[in-house]
């Protein structure tokens, strides 16, 4: 099993950090069905050390959900480096330094995947995050900035020396963003040159395709993101149901979390995105999907859901 620092998983099936839709209620789900870790959406290390609300809500967690990872975005070392003393004191196991996102408004502020192109500041950042927790501190990155510009071999090294306990790599450049194959051959590379556990990321649609990165790459571990979306199930063998009851079951669980832990009303667009997506591909689907858009309320959405599960 691995161990990232002193925290050790039951199993090397993670949740990757997503931003709008890995919030309390979808890492608890996630949980439920089977991921050893969750990781947070991102969280500025600007809204943090300004204690902006918004941003303190992001990181509410219940004991429930640990082991629970908290991923910090940011091109400042010592704004970085308060944010994560003060992570620190919040119930959680894994402080990860997000270095691999493509947005365009977070690598214009030299944060994200822009890190890559300045390792400098990027090793300054996680010896201070590292200086600044007793937390296992994780890295997410890629592969390089292009495809000419590949130097994941040496990022993952510098991070080790850094201090880093752990670095996901997603087998694209940034220049990728998310289209194209993930190189797993250059996720090979990463986990040939450090002691330290690498966790393959970048198209993963199924529990199998996990267990084969994992043969292919030698990784410790698998980060699950955009295949995660309306199917908590791609966490454990058995895969996505068939049966569309079992379906809307899986999404009716997640609105009673959603219930339990948010004011869903305001985010109500966000939620419906999300419920859409549990019935992408299945034979009729865009009826169901037309009416759980449709819906005008949240408790519309909920008796939507319930009236499926009774198929």
């Amino acid at each position: 099993m691995i161990k990232i620092g002193t925290l050790q998983l039951t199993n090397p099936m993670i949740l990757a950090p997503l931003a709008g839709y890995t919030d309390l209620p979808f890492r608890l789900l996630c949980r439920e069905f089977g991921a050893s870790l969750c990781y947070s959406e991102m969280i500025s290390c600007h809204g943090l050390v300004y204690h902006q609300k918004n941003t303190i809500d992001m990181i509410r967690s219940i004991p429930e959900e640990r082991p629970v990872a908290m991923q910090l975005f940011g091109g400042e070392a010592d704004v970085m480096g308060a944010a994560a003393a003060i992570l620190s004191d919040y119930p959680i196991d894994i402080i990860d330094i997000n270095m691999g996102c493509p947005v365009k408004k977070v690598v214009k502020k030299g944060g994200g995947a822009a890190l890559m192109k300045n390792p400098q500041l990027a090793e300054r950042i996680i010896r201070k995050v590292c200086a600044n927790t007793n937390l296992p501190v994780t890295v997410k990155t890629r592969t390089g900035w292009t495809h000419q510009e590949i130097n994941v071999t040496e990022f993952v090294q510098m991070a080790e020396q850094a201090g880093a306990a752990a670095v996901t790599v997603h087998g694209r450049t940034w220049s990728d963003g998310f289209g194209g194959s993930a190189d797993q051959e250059l996720i090979t590379a990463a986990k040939r040159a450090v002691t330290i556990p690498i966790i393959g990321n970048g198209d993963i649609l199924s529990y199998d395709d996990g267990i084969r990165m994992m043969g292919n790459t030698g990784c410790d571990a698998v980060m699950i993101g955009r295949g995660a979306l309306g199917n908590p199930w791609v966490f454990d063998k058995q895969g996505r149901p068939t049966d569309l009851s079992d379906i809307a079951s899986g999404l009716t669980r997640h609105l009673e979390l959603i219930a339990r832990y948010c004011d869903p009303e305001p985010m109500l667009a966000r939620i419906k995105n999300h419920g859409g997506r549990y019935f992408k591909g299945l034979p009729g689907s865009s009826t169901i999907r037309q009416s759980i858009y449709a819906a005008r309320s949240f408790q519309e959405l909920q008796k939507i859901s319930s009236s499926l599960t009774k198929r």
